[in-house]
């Protein structure tokens, strides 16, 4: 049996800082343990390829949430990456920290803004932005995109023009705003978590990496994480660590792990014949979910994405741009500009973010259209509806239960329909209908009621799932503040599940934000190893 000093479990946008930052030391020894495959996929590298790994299996879990009852019982999509990097490998690498005032919101469990400044900077290699918010010196390659879609860009100026303020800088001091999205970006390729830690952390002698890998569960005796066992090729394979073992699967499969390893409510475990080891109730509850809407829209030009004669060729001429310069349309992130919005004045943060999209989404895209389009997101920034991530199989192998309980909160229905107000808004503004084709759903026509029945038909995930091992120090807390299991000794969590609230924005950065301050706690806990 294999023996190391730490184990850590997931190779995705926290497991890859961790494994890279504690490999750091050569007096330990470091396994890291991915389900996924090795990040070797062209698609991956290559922004325009998410468009082809969202909506299918390629390098994506493509999990399934159960029927949910506020969206008219429809099933819901959880794309999630399934390589090395993570859902950093396959997302639109939008770099986005959040609201100030959400790590503010924390300031209790020593995970204020203040608190939380440094890691950013850490991680952060910005190409453009040199000031004291931004970091220069970081793995993590941001950058301003390369694309500049004439069509993303009038989004903006249409928005401008009906009031909203313009903001070049979404992570500066200022959220509120509509401009363009910084990408994690370095000369025209993806730097997923994976190119921005592993790269050269792989080649060190104290850092084993196993792809294809499923761990199955935790390996407990008397409340203590003494290693894991896992799945490949068929085969079990067990692996013992002599410091900690490091759970960062992500906020839907890490409290699967739990649950399988005995670790949460007795009610959630003993239904499949596993042994309950360990009381911990707040395993798997608490998931949130930012809920979307997309508005969609045919373009009569085709300097947006399609599959016409004239969109196929200029992608071939956008592929020589591509290759020789790294500039153009295959380096778009496909949401290349979008907003902070306020839907009333009075509130001290902004509810909803735009993203606009320069194709034609419908269904996650897994609805083919070949004709030229673009969308545009509405998402709520802090949904009050909640939901959970339990199991329906005592299979390591099986999906969990994932219910994110969309819609089921009436405030959430309210905000979003003003969202998506706002939105059409910008996108019936004049500036924008030398664009416009036709709209899909025509939502700006409509009534309150025949709006609110749209959203219910239409509404999905925008993939920022979290919360379901949060932190904290009340009776559902499942890690302390330092993300220490709570009652079992050599295990944390160290991924977005353990974020007690959502964040307003996309949840990359801050996840890597967490995984950095993470391996610092892990550090001063070993301080003669580093």
């Amino acid at each position: 049996m294999q023996r190391f000093d730490f184990i850590v479990v997931g190779g995705g946008s926290a497991g890859s800082v961790v494994a890279a930052r504690l490999s750091e030391s050569n007096k330990v020894n470091v396994l890291l343990i991915e389900a996924g495959s090795k990040d070797t996929n062209p698609l991956i590298h290559v922004p325009v390829g998410a468009c082809a790994m969202v909506p299918t299996k390629i390098n994506n879990w493509a999990l399934d949430t159960i029927p949910q009852a506020g969206l008219n019982g429809r099933i819901g999509y959880q794309p999630r990456g399934k390589t090395l990097g993570g859902s950093s490998s396959i997302n639109a690498m939008i770099y986005i920290r959040g609201h100030h005032d959400d790590y503010d919101d924390w300031k209790e469990l020593g995970w204020g803004w203040q608190d939380v400044l440094p890691y950013f900077k850490k991680a952060e290699n910005n190409e453009s932005i040199v000031n004291e918010l931004h970091g220069n010196e970081g793995p993590l390659f941001v950058a301003n995109s390369r694309a500049k879609n004439e069509v993303a860009n009038a989004f903006v100026d249409a928005a401008v023009e009906l009031g909203f303020q313009y903001n070049d800088d979404f992570n500066g001091l200022e959220q509120e705003g509509v401009g363009p999205y910084q990408i994690t970006q370095v000369n025209g390729m993806r730097c997923s978590a994976a190119k921005a830690y592993l790269y050269s952390a792989r080649e060190r002698n104290n850092l084993t990496i196993v792809t294809g890998a499923h761990v199955s569960k935790l390996l407990i005796k008397n409340k203590t994480c003494i290693g894991v066992e896992y799945l490949k090729n068929g085969k079990a394979h067990q692996v013992t660590c002599d410091k900690e073992v490091i759970l960062s699967a992500g906020a839907l499969i890490s409290p699967q792990i739990l649950l399988l390893s005995g670790i949460g409510a007795k009610r959630d475990i003993e239904p499949f014949g596993i042994e309950h080891l360990h009381e911990l109730p707040g395993v798997g509850e608490n998931l949130q979910d930012h809920p979307d809407f997309v508005s969609a829209y045919y373009a009569k030009t085709s300097k947006v994405f399609g599959l016409s004669v004239k969109g196929v060729s200029r992608l071939i001429k956008e592929s020589g741009a591509f290759l020789t310069q790294r500039h153009g349309m295959l380096t778009s992130n496909f949401a290349e500009t979008g907003g902070f919005l306020k839907t009333s004045p009075d509130l001290a943060r902004p509810d909803i973010q735009l993203h606009f999209v320069v194709a034609l989404v419908r269904d996650h895209a897994r609805k083919l259209d070949l004709r030229h389009g673009y969308s545009c997101h509405t998402c709520i920034l802090r949904p009050k509806s909640k939901g959970v991530v339990k199991l329906q199989s005592a299979d390591p192998l099986a999906s969990p239960l994932i219910d994110p309980q969309f819609l089921s909160h009436p405030d959430d229905v309210e905000v979003l329909k003003k969202g998506v107000r706002m939105a059409s808004r910008i996108l019936e503004h004049e500036t924008m209908q030398k664009y416009k084709g036709a709209s899909l759903y025509e939502e700006y026509n409509l009534s309150d009621d025949g709006l609110v029945e749209l959203i219910r038909n239409k509404t999905d995930s925008v993939y920022h799932p979290i919360g379901t091992c949060k932190m904290g120090t009340d009776d559902m807390a499942v890690v302390t503040p330092q993300l220490n299991v709570i009652g079992i000794k050599n295990l944390r969590v160290v991924d977005a599940s353990v974020f007690p609230s959502l964040i307003g924005g996309n949840t990359n950065a801050p996840t890597i934000m967490l995984a950095e301050r993470a391996s610092d706690f892990i550090k001063q806990t070993y301080t003669t190893l580093y």
